[in-house]
């Protein structure tokens, strides 16, 4: 079992480097890190006393959030506390995550590739050949020094509400992984309403406040609400304790089911009339409009299976847009929620140093259900009604569906499941009044790995390998973003950025603008939208076409070689185990 007692951590000192970025901060100042009059080997818990003011952290995670889905990438939908949060800090348009919820929330918790840090695959989902294998624990093993307790070891008070997915039992909950109160939804996903549906039924969905079990939850329970207000009070509890506090926000939004309540759903009555067709092309333009993509690019066309909007019936389009009316309410109501734990962080002095960091933790969900969620069909079509009437409300479970996903992706393929940029880049945000003067974007690529090294560095805290406590741990493999963020370098390094995928025998590479793609062979995805060879590698030019459409293999075989090559030395080097057995997922 996984537990941490509070200990000093053995920190290193903080390098003087790191005192002179912080000068450079585009304000022109910033907050005192440490003294930097001391000596290197400075036992480590003397120097954590020497630490001045550090700033705090909120960490919120979406959950299936579309590229296009908040107005700063490009949306309809209102989102106005997001997109202050855009305007005052810094919008990252190549922001890479794992192609799945767990995967990335081990490596946004970790520093590491999700191979390294439990989770190679979804615990749902192990092949035969991985179950028991290092790697594919499920959870954060204990050679991964987890963020909250790297934290709460240096003196911050640790938060967490939300989803979790890193671990079902008591031993590896957010209350194992240093988190000072939390309170969690411990699978993958549930209803958002009181009733404890499971994504997967029968029985309860398995909730956890500081570990322990909750047998129920209040009769007016909606996630994105009480997650919010939950750690709020959190942090208030502590709020003259003198410490900084690292608050963790995992919404469950808008992940499926797709519910909100009534009130939130009739604001999009009648907003997506038009179509899947017409909001992709909607999306695609503001898109170009903010730069974010540039003019004229090609996009990923529709599936072959599925029919474009003017081909539905009325009854068809009816129900149809519910779904597209449900998930956009449901990101109106993160964004508003998000707006009162920003309302809260002013009015208690704690805003202007606050570094705020917003993602998704994947692309949108795109599958129906009976495309790789057999058993989830099966349990949606027991437990609820999913009549046009119901939709939306609790006892009802509906997903997006590929159109709409599509609509949310911008130009990009395929989404959520897959190592396509459709699956993998997500909407990303960094907000620090104390460091960043004014917005701007940042194209360069960095990662979801790159966000424990940051706020590390920005806390002025090392990261303890090889030992942490009473364990051995592994180095992180991420870096800082601290050169980005103050506009006076870059996160990659001589090589140019440079990132390896796998999931579920998906794999994918990445070296500066090329990048291989393997397919294989799944059940229910034939045929292809586009000439996609399946079980080989297919090489692109992300430069010149995002939406990986062109194979290039054939006149850069060279090219292809090399990424081969690489992708092989990541998959040795993060001990990857490709599956035997390749479901339909």
């Amino acid at each position: 079992m996984r537990t941490y007692p509070d200990r000093t951590i053995a920190m290193r000192a903080v390098p003087l480097a790191m005192i002179a970025w912080l000068a450079l901060s585009a304000c022109g100042e910033a907050p005192p890190i440490a003294r930097t009059d001391l000596p290197a080997d400075r036992p480590a818990n003397d120097l954590a006393a020497t630490l001045t003011v550090r700033p705090n952290f909120v960490v919120i995670l979406a959950d299936d959030l579309g590229y296009t889905d908040i107005g700063a990438f490009g949306g309809e939908i209102r989102t106005p506390h997001l997109d202050a949060l855009a305007r005052e800090g810094l919008v990252f348009s190549n922001f890479y995550a794992s192609p799945a919820c767990s995967p990335t929330r081990a490596m946004l918790m970790s520093g590491m590739d999700n191979h390294r840090a439990g989770l190679g695959n979804l615990a749902e989902r192990l092949s035969p050949n991985q179950v028991g294998q290092p790697g594919y624990e499920g959870f954060l093993p204990a050679q991964v020094a987890a963020l909250p307790e790297v934290l709460r070891a240096a003196g911050y008070r640790t938060y967490m509400t939300g989803k979790w997915h890193l671990g079902l039992e008591e031993g590896n909950s957010p209350a194992a992984a240093g988190f000072d109160r939390s309170f969690a939804l411990a699978p993958s996903g549930a209803s958002h309403f009181s009733d404890m549906l499971p994504v997967r039924g029968p029985g309860r969905a398995i909730y956890r406040e500081d570990g322990r079990l909750v047998e129920s939850l209040p009769e007016d329970f909606y996630s994105t609400r009480f997650y919010t207000e939950r750690l709020i009070e959190y942090i208030d509890e502590n709020r003259d304790s003198g410490q900084p506090f690292f608050a963790y926000l995992a919404f469950t939004a808008p992940h499926f089911p797709l519910q909100a309540p009534d009130e939130s759903i009739a604001r999009y009555a009648d907003r997506y009339d038009e179509g899947y067709d017409a909001l992709h092309a909607q999306r695609l333009h503001r898109l170009e409009q903010l730069g974010l993509i540039q003019a004229g690019i090609e996009p990923y066309p529709r599936q072959r299976s599925e029919r474009p909007w003017s081909e539905l019936d009325a009854q068809e389009r009816q129900v149809s847009a519910r779904r597209m009316e449900i998930h956009a309410a449901m990101v109106d109501d993160m964004d508003r929620y998000i707006g009162r734990l920003i309302s809260y962080l002013r009015d208690t002095g704690q805003y202007e140093h606050t570094v705020i960091v917003f993602l998704s933790d994947n692309g949108a969900e795109g599958r129906w259900l009976h495309q790789g969620l057999t058993p989830l069909k099966a349990w949606a079509d027991e437990c609820c009604d999913n009549s046009l009437e119901n939709m939306g409300r609790p006892g009802s479970y509906v997903m997006l569906g590929a159109n709409w996903a599509r609509a949310i992706t911008g130009p990009y393929r395929m989404f959520k499941g897959f190592t396509t940029e459709g699956g993998i880049r997500v909407p990303a945000l960094l907000h620090a009044p104390a460091l960043v003067a004014e917005g701007r974007q940042v194209d360069e690529p960095v990662t979801v790995m790159d966000v424990m090294p940051t706020l590390l560095d920005l806390a002025g805290i090392g990261h303890p390998a090889p030992h942490f406590e009473d364990r051995e741990v592994m180095p992180m493999q991420g870096r800082s973003m601290r050169p980005v963020i103050h506009g006076i370098g870059t996160v990659a390094d001589e090589q140019g950025f440079a990132m390896g995928w796998e999931l579920q025998g998906k794999r994918a590479y990445r070296l500066g603008e090329w990048k291989i793609v393997w397919q294989p062979a799944q059940a229910g995805w034939a045929p292809w939208p586009s000439a996609v060879r399946v079980d080989d590698w297919q090489l692109y030019h992300l430069g010149e076409d995002p939406a990986e459409l062109h194979d290039l293999s054939a006149r850069h075989p060279e090219k292809r070689e090399e990424l081969i090559g690489r992708w092989a030395e990541y998959a040795r080097r993060n001990h990857v185990i490709l599956p035997d057995r390749v479901g339909d997922y």
